[in-house]
């Protein structure tokens, strides 16, 4: 599940990151496979906000960029609080849109024991928060993406819907 860090990533329209396991146009994460391998990839780019690494470090997890499977990781934007279908323009020409929550699996634990809940948190009602990252599919690719590059935001039209699972 880790993977390295890198000086750039290529994006490819409709799949996802160049040469990632989760890369294409139908879903590659094993349980989603069982039920229906037909089914569209919503999961071709993980993204995760680098101030859960902080939080994580603070509760005794010692983690960093990559670690949790992440493709990208952003600092100073609240990835989490976008609508579903919010569009993140990175650098010049790469557009993803934003399909919903990482759910996390029980893999975290497979690194550092406890890492899984310590990902996820309640609300003031009980509600369960979910702070693995956002899924997002590849509108626009084909270039490359570097981690001095800016991320603007597009929300989507109309009424917005918070982010579910996916």
């Amino acid at each position: 599940m880790t993977k390295p860090t890198r000086d750039s990533i290529m994006i490819v329209a409709g799949l996802g990151v160049e040469n990632d396991v989760h890369s294409g146009a139908n879903v590659k994460h094993r349980s989603r496979m069982r039920a229906n391998p037909d089914q569209p990839n919503l999961r071709q780019v993980h993204l995760i906000h680098s101030e859960l690494f902080d939080e994580l470090r603070d509760k005794g997890f010692e983690v960093h960029p990559g670690m949790m499977g992440e493709n990208i990781t952003t600092s100073d934007i609240d990835l989490l609080g976008q609508p579903t279908g919010t569009l993140l323009h990175i650098g010049d020409d790469v557009v993803l849109e934003i399909t919903g929550l990482r759910n996390p699996c029980a893999q975290l634990d497979g690194l550092i024991p406890g890492l899984m809940s310590a990902t996820l948190d309640r609300d003031d009602d009980g509600e369960l928060i979910r702070k693995a990252g956002v899924m997002t599919v590849v509108i626009e690719g084909g270039v490359v993406v570097r981690p001095s590059d800016v991320i603007r935001f597009e929300l989507p039209e109309g009424d917005h819907s918070p982010l579910q699972p996916v």
